[in-house]
């Protein structure tokens, strides 16, 4: 009489069998992922192409009137000539936001997310490992976005003896805030792809937030209403972008990126939820 056969279940999400598979192993998938698709690639140009090309245009045409201004000593916080050499990065966020997305909705769009799950099943593990190389790419390329707008548009301002020195109070903390700022927000995006699974869908979302709703809460009436239009993600984590504060209601640099990432998290923490509890 033969025995009895055996169910043998196997673990589901992170309770799948490990091997000697380490988190290197999905840095390294991550990350050939991520490089090897196109999209990636023209988004990132569509960044630096934007954000360099606006910072530039917009420097080299407002420099006689900013050397006027300054010399005639009516140049308040938001007409400073720092401010201008980091407002590509108002145009480059969409970029990163978009990029953000398509990192996560492009497998649920294909089909591929169920290959990733099958191939790799530590779900948390996968996630991580995306969310950290999109995070470290972005940074990266968003930093030297910002130095190369920098060192590309303060000519235009030496040549009208109204430059501003790398070591000027706030630049190099804007600079570094550029590629700070626009990789959460990229993670803002791969967060909404998490929770909405739809690449269009993630978009205007996050447009909606950042853009429309950021500037239409302004118009609530009271405190509570200025304290809505601080918190809103865009008000909150472009702060640490400029090298000075021209609206003293607003929150400081550190604080608003801070709050920033805290809202980025929280989004993180529901994305990672869904996507450890639902089908691929």
């Amino acid at each position: 009489m033969s025995a009895p056969a055996q169910t043998v279940r196997l673990p589901e999400g992170d309770a799948a069998p490990e091997g000697r598979v380490g988190f290197g192993a999905f840095l390294v998938a991550e990350w050939i992922k991520i490089r090897t698709v196109r999209s990636t690639f023209w988004t990132l140009i569509a960044l630096a192409v934007v954000s360099i090309g606006i910072t530039v245009l917009i420097c080299s045409l407002s420099a006689d009137s900013l050397a006027k201004d300054v010399a005639e000593g009516r140049v308040g916080n938001d007409e400073h000539p720092d401010q201008f050499l980091t407002v590509g990065a108002a145009f480059g966020q969409v970029a990163a936001l978009v990029l953000g997305v398509l990192v996560m909705s492009s497998e649920y769009a294909t089909g591929m997310i169920r290959s990733t799950l099958t191939a790799m099943p530590r779900r948390t593990s996968v996630l991580v490992a995306k969310a950290l190389i999109l995070l470290l790419l972005v940074f990266v390329v968003g930093t030297i976005v910002a130095f190369v707008g920098y060192f590309a548009a303060n000519p235009f301002f030496e040549n009208k003896d109204i430059g501003v020195p790398l070591d000027s109070p706030g630049i190099t903390r804007a600079l570094f805030g550029v590629g700070l700022y626009l990789a959460v927000l990229a993670l803002f995006g791969f967060a909404l792809a998490l929770l909405l699974r739809h690449t269009a869908g993630a978009i205007t979302v996050g447009l909606a937030m950042i853009f429309v709703i950021g500037s239409v809460v302004g118009l609530l009436p009271g405190e509570w209403g200025e304290w809505v239009a601080k918190l809103m993600p865009g008000n909150a984590g472009a702060q640490i972008t400029t090298a000075r504060q021209f609206d003293s209601s607003a929150l400081s640099p550190w604080v608003g990126f801070g709050v920033f990432c805290l809202e980025v998290a929280v989004l993180l923490f529901f994305g990672w939820w869904r996507f450890n509890r639902k089908d691929a």
